[in-house]
């Protein structure tokens, strides 16, 4: 594996776990549980730790916890500076954690100064949470696939999960896709939420030249089941491709199922399934390997959470 993956984590005094490890890794994660369980902060830990700027992936986790509309409610009846009032007393909640990892160990601090530092901001590390990626994202990964003339590779996913559907374009800052049937263009949100997701996540991940890590919190979110199986083959592939780590949260059985299909027909063996569940008040983290995976799920056993 490669040398930038996490391997391994220990989270200590963070948000539900006190003292946990866990160990195992692969290329691609996909994180399963029952209902605060944890499944949401162990990948924002594991986030904070591989992130060269601790203060930004804070900052970057609660705007992502409140999401845009709750912050521009708040600049609009309460003004910018409250805003900033309000992230500082959010992030004293990350203060005096633990993080160790192969990458490095961290005791977890929140620094104002460094959240507005972007010059050391990792390019190549993103969380990706359930809400729609915006335009500016967008367009800075797309702008990045064409320097690497990867647009076939966008078009050709693009027809696959809808052969309605012909190409994506980044057209004046705005996601737009052309219909089969006209050889127009239309703008991306007339598609609905799966295909914005789908799109966002191709481009995402080819963006990412030289490797890099990406967390998915609620991965099956936005897409319809039946559509499950090709989101997972572009994940594996690209990941695999673009030398990538993936993180992924789900609650969902159909996405679990689909996930170890699509592994299994690629043969990709890079691939894990961790398993977060409460044993003497304590969470626990169980690390399925590929062949072990496999089977639990063609035995048609319950892997969402211990019993």
């Amino acid at each position: 594996m490669s040398e930038h993956f996490i391997k391994n984590i220990e989270i200590k005094n963070f948000k539900c776990f006190e003292d946990f490890k866990a160990e195992g890794f692969g290329r691609v994660n996909l994180i399963g549980g029952k209902n605060n369980v944890g499944k949401t902060a162990f990948m924002e830990a594991c986030y904070i730790n591989s992130h060269n700027n601790t203060s930004y992936a804070i900052g970057n986790i609660i705007f992502d916890r409140y999401q845009l509309d709750f912050f521009s409610k708040l600049i609009k009846e309460m003004g910018t500076k409250y805003i900033f009032n309000f992230i500082e007393k959010e992030a004293e909640k990350f203060s005096a954690i633990n993080l160790k990892s192969n990458l490095c160990t961290k005791t977890i601090f929140y620094q104002k100064e460094d959240f507005f530092n972007n010059s050391v901001m990792d390019e190549n590390i993103e969380f990706f949470s359930s809400i729609k990626a915006g335009n500016s994202d967008l367009d800075d990964w797309y702008s990045k696939i064409i320097e690497n003339k990867l647009e076939a590779i966008i078009d050709d996913s693009l027809k696959n999960f809808d052969d309605s559907l012909e190409s994506f374009r980044m057209i004046k800052s705005e996601p737009k896709c052309s219909k089969k049937s006209d050889g127009k263009f239309y703008n991306l949100n007339e598609f609905g939420d799966g295909l914005a997701k789908f799109i966002a996540l191709n481009c995402l991940f080819l963006s990412l030249n030289n490797g890099g890590i990406v967390f998915i919190d609620e991965i099956e979110n936005g897409i319809h089941y039946t559509n499950l199986d090709k989101l997972w083959e572009i994940i594996l592939t690209i990941s695999k491709q673009q030398n990538v780590q993936v993180f992924a949260t789900t609650h969902s059985k159909e996405c679990i199922e689909s996930y170890a299909r699509v592994a299994k027909r690629l043969e990709d063996k890079e691939i894990t399934f961790i398993e977060l569940c409460k044993r003497e008040e304590e969470i626990k983290a169980f690390v399925y390997p590929y062949d072990w995976f496999i089977d639990e799920i063609e035995q048609e056993h319950e892997v969402r959470g211990c019993l």
